[in-house]
């Protein structure tokens, strides 16, 4: 597949459907996205790219864990719009630690798989908190505060969050340190939960930062009324 022009990018909005499979098993291991810039790094590198909606950015599989893909085929489906790739899987493919991230039976919710690796250690406390949040997406709200929070009224989330960061202020007035950093914890964590209702990634704020370097707080202002 040389000529990447032949993918119905149109079609799929630029991003195209990625199916991995593990070269020796053919057992899947992940879908993922790519754009044009993706697959041309995939193809000049031997290694997968993907696109990250959550991230809004490029990144290569394994770029914080080390567990990459080796490409060894890249084939084109008849619609030419999918792709299916066969990776020489470095560890594991799932942020979960497990080899694939298929290991839910739908009907049941049996967890089919073991965790291989403990991948906690790979990520950032907020991208492990990000995972984390997200996988409490579909858990019983009667059980769990964070799919309480993400289930119910958006309104309610959005008070905590305000509630919290005026709990945060007043430890700040009173100069209380540890209120401050647990007041501070709860802040980030419900601000975590809005994100991850909206599919937003830490990652996306990281880059917004990083943006910021070396730019005076005036001038980012002023080029955010400018846009």
């Amino acid at each position: 597949m040389k000529n990447i022009e032949n993918i119905a990018w149109e079609k799929m909005n630029g991003l195209i459907p990625v199916i991995t499979q593990d070269s020796t098993t053919n057992e899947v291991l992940m879908l993922a996205y790519m754009d044009k810039e993706a697959l041309d790094l995939t193809l000049s590198t031997k290694f997968a790219h993907y696109f990250s909606r959550s991230k809004q950015r490029i990144w290569k599989k394994g770029e914080e864990s080390g567990h990459t893909q080796e490409i060894v085929e890249i084939m084109l489906d008849c619609d030419n719009d999918t792709i299916l790739i066969k990776v020489i899987q470095e560890g594991v493919a799932c942020h979960t630690g497990r080899k694939s991230c298929f290991f839910t039976n739908l009907e049941t919710n049996e967890i089919i798989s073991e965790v291989e690796v403990n991948t906690s250690n790979k990520y950032s406390v907020l991208d492990n908190l990000f995972h984390v949040i997200q996988d409490r997406k579909n858990d019983d709200p009667k059980k769990s505060y964070t799919s309480k929070l993400l289930n119910g009224k958006e309104n309610s989330m959005l008070k905590k969050i305000v509630e919290e960061a005026g709990e945060f202020t007043f430890a700040v007035k009173d100069d209380n340190s540890e209120e401050m950093i647990y007041e501070a914890a709860d802040l980030v964590y419900h601000t975590m939960v809005a994100l991850a209702s909206k599919n937003i990634s830490p990652d996306r704020i990281k880059q917004e930062l990083a943006r910021r370097f070396g730019m005076s707080g005036i001038d980012e202002k002023n080029s955010r009324k400018e846009e």
